[in-house]
């Protein structure tokens, strides 16, 4: 027989903005080292904000856009495609991507993604190295909060 893990609820009011963050966007953890297979983050893009080019790792990565209408740019900047309420994205492992907001409310995505803890890795642009070197090590730090 296989025992089940209990059932946990997590409360809006108890999300804070999280670790790891892409600029212009603020992430908050909803569910991170409660599953070693998933974790659940919400990212609210405030109006006319865009976050760094980065990639998640190793996690793929599905979005839900709750509200507001966004873009995810991929394929170098090649490619944009717009998210409105109710719509999903994957976004493969490793894949480099933005988050845009060019509309004047905020956008709001409920996140999830396929490890234990959210992974965001800036980087310096398109095809670039690591924004920063303590963004090496910051890998997965969203767990105490990207």
């Amino acid at each position: 027989m296989v025992l089940a893990g209990a059932v946990k609820v997590i409360k809006s009011e108890t999300l804070k903005a999280s670790g790891a963050q892409t600029e212009g966007m603020i992430r908050m953890n909803a569910i991170t080292n409660m599953s070693d297979q998933l974790c659940g983050t919400l990212m609210v893009a405030k109006p006319r904000t865009s976050s760094a080019v980065h990639h998640h790792g190793a996690e793929d990565t599905i979005v839900y856009c709750v509200s507001g209408n966004g873009t995810v740019v991929s394929d170098n900047g090649q490619t944009r495609q717009a998210l409105a309420p109710g719509d999903f994205a994957l976004i493969p492992a490793f894949a480099q991507h933005q988050e845009v907001n060019d509309g004047d409310t905020d956008c709001v995505w409920v996140i999830t993604r396929g490890g234990r803890n959210p992974i965001v890795v800036n980087l310096d642009g398109w095809g670039q190295e690591l924004r920063r070197k303590s963004d090496a090590s910051r890998r997965g730090s969203e767990g105490s909060t990207s």
